[in-house]
């Protein structure tokens, strides 16, 4: 145990030394002292597509060298059920202890249940550098991660109601066709279908570059996350503390979910990791046209503004560390 504790420290340590974690503190300083550092929007949504599409690819590549398995299934339900269940929890504690409104509860809740594309790649960045490398189906996992946790958000919100406008109607097709699921349900495909051979033609673009790019990515995520936070007149220390608390809660489920189903260290700590994000693009678009009335001054910045910046700095470590000890 004694040996599994120094690993998850030096894991730690490595982490926040790495260029792709020092890139993304840089960026939140920078809009910390209201620097004019900017990362055009053209750009940073280019970088977005093409760091999806590879994790999409090289996920599929995997998963077409060990076909479907018993584990991939399992995984995949696993993955399904967690976010269906995690809103719950939230939900309560948004209601109990942040003292939300009922919609509110409901919107901050879906986010909670949902993952994050950006948390999850510089995971498996970090967790790769480690020499513990989640298996290639966890990016099937993350796809089909996004929805679910949105349908019980608005179920939360909707509680109770005896109408609801038209307006107010769940946007199924907008949830189920948004850019990240589509671009990385179908880069898997083709990655699935092509295998290793037919990669080997484009990995020099989606392989050699992806580190560098990551980096500039956070860079960006780090002068949006702060900005958000410094804008927020809605944030109170509880809600502050819950975008902590949840985080390290859903990811300590996941972990332990991804142990007893047998998954190896590096895929549990990867599912902790999914339970742990918290969505900032997938689902505020869905509760921009579906929850019209819920604040987003609250949602994205607990998202976005405390719990990606916790993930991304400590609790990539924290569940590597608990899934080493668990494994």
């Amino acid at each position: 145990m004694g040996c599994k504790i120094r690993k998850g420290g030096m894991m730690i340590a490595d982490t926040l030394t790495s260029p792709v974690i020092l890139f993304f503190v840089l960026g939140f300083i920078a809009a910390t002292l209201k620097s004019d550092l900017t990362i055009p929007e053209a750009f940073a949504k280019a970088m977005s597509i093409y760091l999806m599409a590879a994790i999409g690819l090289k996920g599929g590549v995997e998963v077409s060298k060990s076909g479907i398995t018993p584990e991939v299934i399992v995984a995949a339900l696993a993955g399904l059920a967690l976010s269906f269940l995690l809103p719950l929890l939230a939900f309560a504690l948004l209601r109990g202890v942040g003292k939300l409104s009922k919609v509110d509860a409901g919107a901050v809740a879906a986010h909670y249940g949902s993952v994050s594309v950006v948390t999850f790649v510089t995971a498996i960045e970090l967790l790769t550098g480690e020499g513990l490398s989640p298996a290639g189906y966890m990016v099937a996992v993350l796809a089909l991660m996004e929805t679910p946790a949105i349908i019980t958000g608005l179920m939360l919100a909707r509680r109770g109601d005896a109408t609801t406008g038209e307006t107010n109607a769940t946007p199924w097709h907008e949830v189920l066709t948004n850019a990240s699921v589509m671009l990385l349900v179908g880069s898997f495909i083709i990655g699935a279908i092509a295998g290793a051979d037919g990669f080997a033609a484009v990995k020099p673009l989606f392989d050699t570059g992806f580190r560098g790019v990551l980096c500039l990515f956070l860079l960006d995520m780090g002068l949006i996350a702060a900005r958000r936070l410094m804008q927020s007149r809605k944030m109170t220390l509880r809600l502050v503390l819950l975008a902590i608390l949840l985080p390290m809660m859903n990811g300590s489920i996941g972990t332990v979910v991804g142990t007893v189903i047998g998954l190896d260290v590096a895929s549990a700590a990867a599912l902790g990791i999914l339970a742990a994000s918290a969505s900032y693009i997938a689902v505020p678009a869905a509760m921009r046209l579906a929850l019209p009335q819920a604040d987003p001054g609250i949602y994205l910045s607990m998202s976005l503004g405390v719990t990606f910046p916790f993930n991304i700095i400590f609790g990539i470590s924290i569940f590597a560390a608990l899934a080493q000890a668990l494994g």
